[in-house]
């Protein structure tokens, strides 16, 4: 008997607390017609009218953090085909692109991230990741980017892109990623 009277008293209280919650509607007086007569002085703020000048890409790099530029992605991404770094002919125009952005941005350092699939040992895709990235990291050297702006990592089968077990999922995963690490 006293838990049915607690209980009817607690939702008793909820009703009331929800009802006094209502929204109150708040009016807005109207302005008088005389108000409407008198001319209103309008403030114009001259430096809004000056045009702003322009940011190069560079400015605008620099004032965005390491992750906003990361996840804008400006470096895309290479793959890879099975069992193999060597690079494929899609890859050349991709890594020219990565190049030619570095190149514009003198100051910015990469990382070079080697990726494979599910398939194999730890080791050998770790091996295998590793000589992914170095055969990216060569290509964008012989493009003219200083080996010091670069570096390389592998990461092997530990960061799939695409945790399926296929072999789409699987050609997803087969990559060389680039990060910007410092700008």
């Amino acid at each position: 008997m006293k838990k049915v009277i607690i209980l009817i008293l607690v939702l008793t209280l909820a009703l009331i607390f929800f009802a006094s919650c209502k929204k109150k509607v708040r009016t807005v007086p109207q302005p008088s017609p005389q108000a409407e007569e008198q001319p209103v002085a309008v403030q114009v703020d001259e430096t809004a009218k000056a045009p702003q000048p322009m940011l190069s890409e560079e400015e605008v790099f620099m004032s965005k953090s390491l992750d906003q530029v990361n996840q804008e992605r400006p470096l895309p991404t290479i793959y890879f085909d099975f069992d193999q770094y060597n690079l494929r002919e899609d890859a050349k125009p991709l890594l020219e692109q990565n190049a030619a952005w570095m190149k514009k941005l003198k100051t910015s350092k990469i990382l070079i991230e080697g990726h494979c699939d599910e398939r194999g040992t730890e080791d050998y895709n770790l091996a295998l990741g590793e000589k992914r990235a170095k055969s990216a990291f060569d290509y964008l050297s012989s493009l003219g980017i200083e080996p010091a702006r670069m570096k390389v990592i592998s990461y092997g089968k530990s960061q799939p892109l695409d945790p399926g077990h296929d072999e789409s999922s699987w050609q997803r995963n087969r990559r060389a990623q680039f990060l910007v690490i410092e700008k």
